[in-house]
């Protein structure tokens, strides 16, 4: 039986008692912090339903619903395991941004064009040249425009960074009219894919373009294949210096 002593009014209780006061403060903390989660996760579901309703506004009448399943992938987006760092926001800006390139090349199904990498705080992204322009042309490619608009999308969610776009060719000699070498076949084509980012929204304060001829190959130019390679663009995203 437990001992229990009155005195004025005033109960005292044994020592092996008093887990219960720790025991209570734990699970009050746990529920605190349950609720939180909760509340962060219910909290990324309607960022994500807005945004979904954002795009449907902007759709123009001639464009089928389908286009935004397509954007979202909605079918699949919802069964994904959302980990801590996407509820607390602990994920950096970095791997964020390469997690949403990576997603989008993965629905185009544009695994072998683009490649995504993080370095000294920087993302690159790198198109091959194949996939944006014909051979010895500075035109872009029909085909490549759907991919450029799904970049912009991603770049507009992220405007504290610049993008630097860098033209790289193999090398196999050029020499026409309009591109003495391929000096200024890389320079051009770097232009080109600036001014198209212009015209679809992205500020040029932003961008910078610089073409690299065949001087920083990927891998020697020994190979038809490493030549493909070497063909590219790249799209270097670097926070801006608000020094």
């Amino acid at each position: 039986m437990k001992n229990t002593s009155y005195n004025n009014s005033f109960i005292t209780y044994d020592d092996d008692a008093t887990w219960l006061i720790t025991y209570a403060d734990l699970m009050t903390l746990l529920l605190v912090f349950f609720v939180l989660l909760y509340s962060l996760a219910f909290f990324e579901k309607e960022k994500y339903m807005s945004r979904i309703e954002s795009i449907k506004i902007q759709l123009t009448e001639n464009q089928e619903l389908k286009g935004v399943m397509e954007v979202f992938d909605e079918s699949g987006a919802l069964d994904q395991k959302i980990s801590i760092e996407d509820i607390t926001g602990l994920r950096s800006r970095e791997t964020t941004m390469v997690k949403a390139i990576e997603r989008f090349v993965r629905q185009l199904d544009q695994d072998k064009n683009i490649v995504t990498q993080m370095k000294d705080g920087k993302v690159i992204v790198t198109v091959s040249g194949e996939a944006l322009f014909s051979s010895g042309s500075a035109v872009l490619s029909p085909d490549s425009l759907p991919v450029f608009d799904r970049m912009i999308q991603i770049f507009d969610d992220f405007l504290e960074y610049n993008i630097n776009i860098k033209g790289h060719t193999d090398n196999i000699p050029i020499s026409t009219k309009a591109f003495p070498s391929n000096w200024e076949l890389s320079a051009i084509r770097a232009t080109t894919v600036l001014k198209y980012l212009v015209s679809r929204g992205i500020k040029p304060q932003r961008l910078t373009a610089t073409g690299y001829g065949d001087i920083i190959p990927l891998v020697p130019n020994t190979t038809d294949k490493n030549k493909a390679r070497n063909r590219r663009v790249e799209f270097v995203l670097e926070k801006k210096n608000n020094n």
